[in-house]
């Protein structure tokens, strides 16, 4: 089993910045994917940025030029750096790990971008 653990969210204004973290415990194989999910009211979960072992990284359009993912493979710990925040961006984060057909979610961070 694995678990996942996220920090960060919270309420910031727009044009400011918020840092996720997510860290992972448990079994888990040594090549495998970390990322980021977001899910807006009345919207589906989507994709925001990933990152695997290797460190090749995957955005969605939106992050594009404004979220930054990282990650620590001896903690097995992935961040989200998220600046120039807009209001779009209000969503709960989910983190996600996977590797072949395993996957695993996180329970979700809350993340309110307002004035």
């Amino acid at each position: 089993q694995v678990q996942l653990v996220e920090s960060g969210g919270g309420l910031v204004q727009p044009g400011g910045s918020l840092r996720l973290s997510c860290a992972a415990s448990g079994s888990i194989f040594r090549l495998n994917v970390m990322g980021w999910y977001r899910q807006a009211p009345g919207k589906q979960r989507e994709l925001v940025a990933s990152i695997a072992t290797n460190g090749n990284t995957n955005y969605a359009d939106s992050a594009k030029g404004r979220f930054t993912v990282s990650r620590d493979n001896t903690n097995n710990t992935v961040y989200l750096q998220m600046n120039s925040l807009k209001p779009e961006d209000t969503a709960i984060y989910y983190c996600n790990i996977k590797w072949g057909f395993v996957n695993y979610w996180g329970q979700g961070t809350q993340v309110d971008v307002s004035s």
